[in-house]
């Protein structure tokens, strides 16, 4: 199987660019060259600007594909650029939506794919939506033969899965106060990127997945303060967390605050049914303790891996002193 992946060296697409090797895929990565992770050895390497439909072409003569991926689409005239390069060369377009496009808040739990897709707060979720309507349309006017995949929070030993990344470990290592949005009780989902990488490499040219949508995440559920908890005993410390309301923390920062209210202030809990049915081999089995040890080991070799984001650290010590002076015995 021939499979082209747009990208292919990000968190999610690593892990997936590996296990497709494995499986012994033809893969083709096609990206710019300037991501700081390696590709993987045994992929095709093809340097073009997929933003420059014309390199592109030039790039892949006439190179056809069982599957085209492409990890790095965010708008609907980015996913109509790739239908128009690829029309006839494919026999899958896979698009890398999100789970951040169903409804928020959401009305019922677990989440499907049956939940209604709305999110009337962040702009990035609404743009995924419009993707997959021109997708959907392409599917039942053309007979584009298109597949969703939905990952939610998806995360390695390189990303900290929390705003201000490793500068949050840092001040949990200094003693210093981090905060965690609302009252940290609502729960969310994390997965590994080899987990991820399980069912999503199970979709490549699989007939079952023509048409269709799929979310892919753990099983594993998690509140917030487990999530950081968990971050602090993998770095050896007991985190001071002080709660603070996700609508004060918008007010100092917008896009912080568009991605807790459009997504992470709400608890999301999802059924992997679907999934787990068309690509039976699909379980993930990490759980959030040993990857955020994973994390926590791999900022430790490194010093390098350590460096602390100062615009952050001011943030939060803004926020910090304006609610401590609000609500004094919170803080």
């Amino acid at each position: 199987m021939r499979v082209l992946f747009i990208g292919g060296t990000g968190v999610i697409s690593t892990a997936c660019s590996e296990l497709a090797l494995r499986k012994g895929i033809e893969l083709t990565l096609l990206n710019r060259g300037q991501s700081q992770r390696k590709p993987p050895e045994g992929a095709q390497l093809v340097q073009a600007d997929i933003r420059n439909p014309e390199s592109v072409k030039t790039a892949l003569g006439n190179l056809s594909f069982d599957a085209v991926v492409d990890w790095v689409a965010f708008t609907p005239d980015q996913v109509q650029t790739d239908l128009e390069l690829f029309h006839g060369r494919m026999g899958q377009y896979v698009f890398i939506s999100s789970a951040s496009v169903y409804q928020t808040p959401p009305s019922n739990l677990p989440i499907r794919e049956s939940t209604p897709l709305d999110n009337p707060i962040w702009k990035y979720s609404q743009n995924k939506i419009a993707c997959e309507e021109l997708l959907r349309k392409a599917y039942r006017d053309e007979k584009t033969p298109i597949t969703i995949v939905r990952p939610s929070h998806t995360y390695d030993h390189t990303s900290v899965p929390l705003e201000g990344g490793y500068t949050v470990i840092a001040r949990m290592l200094q003693g210093l106060p981090v905060i965690v949005h609302g009252d940290g009780t609502s729960i969310w989902t994390l997965t590994h990127n080899t987990d991820f990488a399980k069912g999503f490499v199970g979709l490549l040219g699989n007939m079952h997945a023509i048409g269709e949508d799929f979310q892919i995440t753990s099983d594993e559920w998690l509140t917030w303060n487990q999530i950081y908890q968990a971050l602090g005993q993998a770095a050896g410390v007991e985190p001071h967390l002080v709660h603070v309301p996700s609508e004060l923390i918008a007010v100092y920062d917008r896009n912080i605050g568009d991605s807790l209210l459009g997504d992470k202030a709400n608890s999301a809990i999802f059924d992997n049914s679907k999934i787990k049915q068309v690509v039976p081999e699909f379980s993930a089995t990490i759980p959030f303790s040993r990857g955020a040890e994973e994390i926590a080991a791999w900022r430790r070799a490194d010093v390098s891996r350590q460096q602390v984001n100062p615009e952050f650290n001011a943030l939060c010590d803004r926020i910090l002193n304006a609610y401590q002076k609000a609500w004094p015995e919170k803080s």
